[in-house]
């Protein structure tokens, strides 16, 4: 034998290793590549219309003579809450079913971003239609102002 001979040694598991490391840097970088590389500027926030004007909104209805009022607080893009305003202790005492139906209701509605397809308990569903309606006339409100 020869002095100069040199034997290398591969294990599979070391060579499978590196060939999946590598296609996944070039991988990688193509997507780098490809993400930042395009000819059309994306359009920026500001270009798009915006879905609401922020602020908080408010619709009135009438409960056994006492008004109630729902405030809406809106961003851009999303409705951040849903609240009574100024809850009267008489109201609540009389419609019990009113603050967990609106609840209920804001905790779908925020998830959703959206007054479809929403689910009514049975006890409380018309409490709920007409919480709706004021809800939806709060969100009108945000809609259409300028």
């Amino acid at each position: 034998m020869s002095a100069k001979t040199k034997i290398w040694v591969f294990h599979m598991k070391e060579l499978i290793y590196t060939g999946i490391f590598v296609a996944l840097g070039i991988l990688f970088l193509l997507l780098m590549v490809f993400m930042f590389s395009s000819d059309k500027a994306p359009a920026a926030a500001t270009d798009l219309p915006s879905k609401y004007t922020a602020g908080i909104y408010t619709a009135s209805m009438t409960l056994g003579g006492n008004p109630v009022e729902i405030a809406v607080t809106v961003d851009k893009d999303y409705i951040s809450s849903i609240h009574f305003r100024q809850l009267d202790e008489t109201v609540s005492a009389m419609y019990p079913l009113m603050e967990p139906a609106l609840e209920s209701l804001s905790e779908q509605i925020i998830k959703a971003q959206s007054l479809d397809n929403l689910t009514y308990s049975e006890d409380s569903q018309y409490t709920s239609l007409m919480l709706m309606g004021a809800i939806r006339t709060a969100l009108d409100k945000a809609q259409g102002s300028d």
